[in-house]
């Protein structure tokens, strides 16, 4: 048995924006897909997940997760699923190598703080898994790749999976039914776009009305667009996206974005009850980026919608002034835009309604870009006592 030592690992794992959007599950318990998806992880100077993993035999018999300083369940399947995958890996080369220490058994206290809204529709879920695995692996030294934990990530919240990469991320579906080949791949790393900007304007900071889990089934059960958008919309959602990125074609991208999120939101309304995470302030920013796009004469901004109001814009850092400029001059006081030297442009040219009700729906900005993977930190979260330090 290992003695009384804590062993440790801590790192920071990135949110991850989908533009081909994961909806569905063609089986629930272990997070399987009923459509491939895409994203873009965005820079953890802005928006992560920082973790620290421990173990030690003097900590209480149960596992323990604290989020934000407020206890977590970890009785839940999904984390349960979690730790049983992590654990068993450790396992096999504490069996293959007697010199390790036995630390498998040990029970696992997990401390996690983000540097952004919980569960507000920015992705807290999938950074959180992604961070949790990748904080345990590293505890436990597994050589896993990024692409092997992502298969865990994955059981914990579907999305986390993509967040186990930087830059550009394809979860491709599987078919198998033990989920096995149900991964996380690269479509390509930040340095390949670096210049690829999001600007999220947060329309509220409260959780979300409908789930994404319950979401999903629903719509899987009810929802007759939903087997096309599976079958048809989404495939070559996929195939135009990979090429969109590959070739830097912002136009391209830009165009599935916006209807890929259109199409996934077209989806909820037609669930039956009708599930709509887009509110009024929502379709003003539709309204908004319209505008910037007509004015340039081409896509420059594209925006998209996760299951839930807030907005992200995608633009190139060329296209600054004339996107995340000009939503500066409309929403100029806003918190967020001191984040990034970003001068106020004129615009005149913007709906004046639209532009009115985000003044009164936005509650702050968030000024980021295409970003890395997870990152290991000597930066604990735990005192040298194992317990949490006081914030």
């Amino acid at each position: 048995m290992a003695g009384q030592e804590i062993y440790q690992a801590s790192t920071t794992a990135p949110v991850n924006i989908a533009v081909v959007k994961y909806w569905g599950k063609r089986d629930p318990k272990l997070n399987l897909p009923t459509n491939s998806s895409i994203s873009v992880t965005l820079s953890q100077s802005d928006l992560r997940t920082h973790t620290t993993a421990a173990c030690s035999s003097k900590f209480p018999s149960e596992d323990t997760l604290l989020l934000n300083s407020s206890p977590q369940d970890t009785s839940g399947a999904r984390t349960q699923a979690c730790f049983r995958e992590l654990r068993s890996l450790r396992s096999a080369l504490e069996a293959s190598d007697f010199s390790l220490p036995k630390i498998s058994s040990l029970p696992l206290r997990i401390v996690s703080e983000n540097n952004f809204p919980t569960a507000a529709g920015l992705a807290s879920s999938a950074a959180g898994f992604a961070a949790l695995v990748r904080a345990i692996a590293d505890l436990y030294q597994l050589p896993a790749s990024p692409t092997e934990l992502s298969r865990i990530a994955r059981q914990g919240s579907g999305s986390a999976c993509r967040s186990l990469f930087g830059g550009y991320v394809a979860w491709q579906m599987g078919t198998k039914d033990d989920g096995s080949d149900s991964l996380a791949v690269e479509v390509a790393p930040a340095s390949h776009w670096p210049t690829m900007r999001a600007l999220i304007l947060v329309v509220s900071a409260e959780k979300k009305g409908v789930s994404s889990t319950s979401g999903m089934q629903i719509t899987v059960a009810t929802s007759e667009l939903f087997q096309r958008r599976a079958e048809v919309v989404v495939p070559k959602h996929m195939s135009e996206m990979e090429e969109a990125i590959k070739a830097k074609d912002f136009e391209k991208f830009g165009k599935v974005t916006m209807m890929e999120s259109n199409s996934f939101h077209s989806v909820c309304s037609d669930t039956f009850p009708p599930i709509f995470y887009l509110n009024d302030v929502s379709k003003a920013a539709i309204r908004v980026v319209e505008d910037i796009n007509k004015k340039a004469g081409k896509i420059i901004a594209a925006y998209t919608f996760d299951a839930g109001p807030n907005a992200v814009i995608y633009y190139e850092e060329e296209n600054t002034a004339a996107v995340a400029g000009v939503v500066k001059g409309a929403l100029e006081g806003l918190d967020g835009w001191q984040s990034r030297e970003i001068e106020s442009q004129d615009a005149g040219n913007l709906d004046a309604r639209a532009v009115q009700v985000l003044k009164d729906g936005v509650s702050r900005v968030i000024l980021t870009q295409v970003g890395e993977g997870p990152i290991s930190t000597k930066d604990s979260l735990l005192a040298a006592d194992g317990e949490a330090l006081k914030k």
